[in-house]
């Protein structure tokens, strides 16, 4: 016995010892793949240590990952993906040798459900863990039977338990959104408001729900959730960039109501039509970034982008944590190689100073300046500004004087724990672009190679929209979503006032929930007027109109707006396609925000809708969206029961 516990003794000394620094040249690398065995890109892969994760990873095309100058220690390895199991397994390294690669499956599921795997990449058992807050019994598992050569990997489901990691600190910031409210006709016969093509929202929603949590109903935003889709509407015309579709038909969540829907169709310009890019990426590489989700997302998104420059482009990045860097300067399109390896040296470590990198990135564009080309600051965080000029106000007074310029800023937010949305979203807005929140690589490859012509390309600027009720057709109305995009009356004919834009082939889609004349309407009201009549309405043929849409907008170079009038007729006709799956995509956001203006909305008649009026669905983005109205009508059904609240 006293043998036996010296040996254990010797051989713990030695491995404290050799752990007391990675060792140069040892590496722990594998393959993930789906059960048919197909790679699966974008995998966050994660070394864990005491509890704590010291190395992290993303999967390349191939599926294939690696941690380099990996110290001797005992680690569990943990992958994640939206739309699968957590997988986990225990991973030891001794000694000097790069062990064996690991080949490992991820198996289809909810991201709260873990798979604890063997050494040969095979199930050992099942568990489910909420990823939020998992109790230590949930994240006990059993440790191998120990095995293997110096130099070699050992894995292996647990046999002994191990402390579970602590509960992640959230500090993700989102603005508070109340809900649109019924507006009385009599009292405010005008709507006013800008368009938003934005799509964060609905990716970020659909992150929290495919990690096992229903989302913050700050975090859900209806217009963003409704415009990630495309739908079928009329084309341009020659009097403007975009063609106008109006439809009118039954409230599916309220039966006395009516629906009305607007649709914009921006047109369609040929993908050998893009002008040329000159593209300033500005990179955040703070510590916040390291994490897989964030900043080795970007790094392979980018790369992808890479291929898909011509030389007539040109690309910089530019880097910012504690200090800002010139990491590639503004190079030709055509130089592939030199700009993946600027994209392969990035690093995340340091504190963040997001202003000076900002100013930065836009001097290099103003320097490249292409006329009549894409001039675009793009710029990829998880939004943690913490060090530096922090007061949104001087960021956003910033990007607002840059954009006069020409140069535009989109933004990409990442991660998780500390994304600050509200920020981001405000960032985009000021510089005349496009926020977007990658959740996975195939989010990144949609936004920047996909449908890159119409996030980076302006065929229309500082689009507005008014409405004009017909008291006679219309008691009351209220604007579904773009709570943050609200205008005032007068803003409309103002063109110094900024509003959204729209890129080619954008739609925007705008739905108004509609009160008939003498239906009782919960509306707050005030004393009648003492010295003035109440407004009556129009005689004759108007009384046969239900409202008049009115859209302002600016050619992409000019500073003075051209007006579309459009009047829709009081008739209302079945539910048709795209103001059925339109209506399904409101009752999702509604019900998520748990909204009092829900009316009779469920979960089932939510998905009954998608399903019935998905229409073309050639990226399968529709069929997706039904899947996650059954799982938020899952995950709402534990919530109900369960003692634990939404985060």
């Amino acid at each position: 016995m006293r043998v036996l516990i010296h040996s254990v003794a010797v051989c713990l000394l030695v491995f404290c010892a050799s752990a007391a620094a990675r060792v140069a040249g040892v590496s722990v690398s594998g393959t993930i793949a789906d059960p048919s065995g197909a790679p699966l890109a974008g995998v966050t892969v994660e070394l864990v240590f005491d509890a704590k994760v010291v190395a992290t990873a993303a999967t390349d095309a191939r599926g294939a990952f690696e941690f380099k100058n990996v110290a001797s220690r005992r680690y569990e390895l943990r992958a994640r993906l939206s739309g699968y199991k957590e997988l986990r397994t225990r991973v030891i390294v001794v000694g000097a040798r790069s062990p064996a690669p690991l080949t490992l499956t991820m198996e289809p599921g909810a991201v709260s459900e873990t798979v604890t795997v063997n050494a040969s990449g095979k199930a050992a058992h099942p568990t489910a863990a909420p990823v939020a807050s998992p109790s230590p019994a949930q994240e006990r598992l059993r440790a191998p039977l120990m095995g293997g050569a110096a130099g070699g990997i050992a894995g292996g489901s647990y046999a002994a338990a191990m402390p579970a990691p602590p509960a992640p600190f959230n500090t993700e910031a989102y603005d508070r959104i109340d809900d649109n409210t019924f507006r009385r006709v009599s009292d405010a016969p005008l709507s006013t408001f800008s368009i938003d093509v934005d799509t964060a929202s609905y990716a970020n929603v659909r992150r929290f729900l495919n990690q096992g949590t229903l989302p913050p109903a700050d975090a859900v935003r209806i217009e963003e959730l409704i415009n990630y889709f495309r739908f079928d509407y009329a084309d341009s015309t020659q009097d403007a960039p975009f063609g106008i579709t109006t439809h009118l038909a039954a409230c599916p969540w309220n039966d006395k109501h009516r629906l009305a829907l607007i649709g914009l169709q921006a047109k369609r310009l040929p993908a050998e039509s893009t002008p040329p890019r000159n593209l300033v990426f500005l990179l955040d590489v703070s510590g916040s970034m390291m994490p897989a989700n964030k900043l080795p997302l970007v790094k392979t998104a980018m790369k992808m982008l890479a291929d898909t420059l011509t030389r007539d482009d040109r690309v910089a990045i530019v880097v910012y944590a504690g200090a800002s860097g010139l990491a590639l300067p503004s190079t030709s399109g055509d130089r592939t190689r030199e700009i993946e390896e600027a994209i392969s040296s990035l690093n995340a470590g340091g504190s963040t100073n997001g202003a000076e990198g900002i100013q930065l990135a836009y001097d290099i564009a103003s320097r490249h300046f292409v006329k009549g080309g894409i001039n675009r600051v793009i710029l990829a965080t998880d939004g943690d500004f913490n060090v530096g000029v922090t007061s949104q106000g001087e960021l956003l007074r910033l990007v607002e004087e840059k954009r006069a310029s020409g140069v535009f800023l989109s933004v990409l937010g990442v991660g998780e724990g500390n994304l600050k949305d509200s920020t981001m979203e405000k960032l985009a807005d000021a510089g005349n672009g496009n926020y977007a929140y990658l959740d996975s690589l195939h989010e990144a490859r949609r936004v920047l190679i996909a449908e890159a012509g119409s996030t980076l390309v302006t065929v229309a600027k500082d689009v507005k929209i008014q409405i004009e009720f017909n008291p006679a057709a219309v008691g009351a109305y209220r604007l579904v979503g773009y709570e943050n995009r609200v205008l005032k009356n007068e803003d409309f004919n103002n063109d110094r006032k900024d509003a959204g834009d729209m890129g080619p082939g954008h739609t925007v889609t705008v739905l108004y929930e509609i009160v008939p004349p003498g239906q009782a309407v919960d509306v707050p009201g005030v004393d009648p007027l003492k010295y003035q009549t109440a407004p009556r309405p129009a005689p004759g043929a108007a009384s046969a109109e239900l409202m008049t849409v009115k859209v302002r907008y600016k050619e992409p170079a000019a500073d003075v707006s051209r007006l579309v009038e459009v009047p829709v007729a009081n008739h209302a006709a079945a539910l048709e396609r795209n103001t059925g799956f339109a209506a399904a995509v409101a009752e999702f956001g509604m019900l998520l925000r748990q909204s009092a203006f829900k009316g009779d909305a469920t979960w089932q008649e939510a998905a009954e809708l998608a399903r019935a009026h998905r229409g073309d669905d050639p990226d399968g983005y529709r069929a997706e969206f039904a899947r996650l109205i059954d799982l938020a009508a899952a995950l709402d059904r534990q919530h109900a029961t369960s003692p634990l609240t939404r985060r």
